[in-house]
């Protein structure tokens, strides 16, 4: 089993939970999340200067990857004690695990190698989104 494999799993068994990895999720790639959505979280990455890291998340090939430093520095230590507090982990706990798991999501919820037109949809679109890939 894959790392993305066990990425999946942890977020279907916090799926259930409230306040567990999916609101997480929600927050940072729904439109109706903190981050402004997908697109808002690419622009964050074009601005720090890591576009062709989220890019190769977004594209066909191999995923590129980045350090729970850079995930700090792009979403904020704001964002990202806010994500820790939702987990119950410590906020360099909670940078290291969305560095593992974002690449592999974001390539899974962009299989056209593309950002989707509107984004990813607020955070009911989202969990449906999640669901399916889950019953894969």
């Amino acid at each position: 089993m894959g790392l993305f494999d066990s990425v999946l799993g942890a977020v279907s068994g916090q799926l259930q939970q409230q306040g567990g990895l999916g609101n997480v999720l929600g927050g940072l790639l729904a439109a109706d999340g903190g981050q402004g959505g997908l697109g808002g979280l690419v622009e964050k990455f074009n601005q720090a200067g890591l576009g062709t890291v989220v890019a190769s998340w977004i594209g066909k090939g191999e995923n590129l990857p980045i350090s729970a430093d850079q995930i700090s520095s792009i979403l904020g230590s704001d964002a990202v004690a806010n994500v820790a507090r939702q987990l119950g982990i410590d906020p360099a706990q909670a940078a290291g695990q969305l560095s593992q798991m974002l690449p592999g999501l974001i390539d899974q919820l962009t299989p056209n190698g593309e950002l989707p037109q509107g984004g990813l949809g607020n955070a009911g679109d989202l969990m449906g989104m999640l669901g399916g890939l889950l019953r894969r």
